[in-house]
C-alpha cells in the first residue's frame, strides 16, 4: 500500500462532552475530503431494520448496513448528507452553525432519537481525525480491500482493513478474508473496536 495513492480526509464527530448522543445509539459525523465534496452523516446503531419505516428505507439518501467484525456484528442506518466544499471548515470554524451542516430530514430524524432537550447548539466538536483512504486490490486476494489509517494529534494510528459485498456472499467473504489476513500474520484475536468509538474515547478522554 502506497500512502500517496490514498486520498485526504478530515473527519470530525460531534457529541456532548460526556457523549450523551453515543449513549443513545447516535453517531454525528462530518467529513472533509480532498478535492471531493463535503458530507456529513447521522447514523443509529444498533437498528432492526424490518422496524425502520418504509419512506425512511426508500429515501436514496438512507442506507441500512451491517457492519461485522471478529466476535459479531451490528445492523446500523445512516442518513447521509450533501455539502458543498469548505461548509465543513466554515462550521469548525464557528462562521455557520453545526446545524447547518445536515439537511432537514437529518436533523429530523437525529431529533427523533437524540436525548431530550438536547439540540446541535449544545453539542461539542471532536476532532478532526486526519485520514488516508486507499482502495486497491492486493495480490493474492479475490476483490478489494479499503485501507484507512487514522492519524490522531498526539501521534497514534489505527489501521482499519476492510472489504464489502452482498448480503449473499457475507459468509464465503468473511472465510476468506479471515484466511488472506491469518497467512500474512495479521493478529484477529485481538479487542476489535470501530473507529468512531475509538476517535470519541480519544477526544473526551482527558488530556495532561
Amino acid at each position: 500500500m502506497d500512502p500517496l495513492d490514498a486520498y485526504l480526509r478530515q473527519v470530525y464527530f460531534f457529541d456532548t462532552p460526556d457523549l450523551a448522543l453515543d449513549r443513545a445509539g447516535l453517531v454525528t459525523r462530518a467529513r472533509r475530503s480532498q478535492g471531493r465534496p463535503d458530507d456529513s452523516v447521522v447514523k443509529l446503531r444498533p437498528v432492526v431494520p424490518s422496524d425502520l419505516p418504509d419512506d425512511l428505507r426508500a429515501n436514496d439518501l438512507f442506507g441500512v448496513e451491517v457492519d461485522a467484525m471478529p466476535g459479531g456484528f451490528v445492523c446500523s442506518g445512516s442518513f447521509k448528507g450533501r455539502l458543498k466544499a469548505g461548509r465543513v471548515k466554515e462550521a469548525i470554524a464557528g462562521d455557520r452553525p453545526l446545524r447547518k451542516l445536515f439537511s432537514k430530514q437529518q436533523r429530523s430524524f437525529w431529533a427523533e432519537h437524540a436525548p431530550a432537550g438536547l439540540d446541535f447548539d449544545q453539542l461539542s466538536v471532536l476532532g478532526p481525525v486526519t485520514v488516508l483512504k486507499l482502495k486497491y486490490r492486493p495480490e493474492e486476494y479475490e476483490g478489494k480491500l479499503v485501507a484507512e489509517l487514522w492519524f490522531y494529534p498526539d501521534g497514534s494510528r489505527i489501521l482499519e482493513l476492510s472489504t464489502k459485498c452482498k448480503p449473499s456472499e457475507a459468509f464465503d467473504v468473511a472465510a476468506r478474508t479471515r484466511a488472506y489476513l491469518s497467512e500474512r500474520g495479521v493478529n484477529l484475536s485481538g479487542e476489535q473496536q470501530t473507529k468512531t468509538r475509538t476517535a470519541l474515547e480519544y477526544f473526551c478522554e482527558p488530556r495532561p
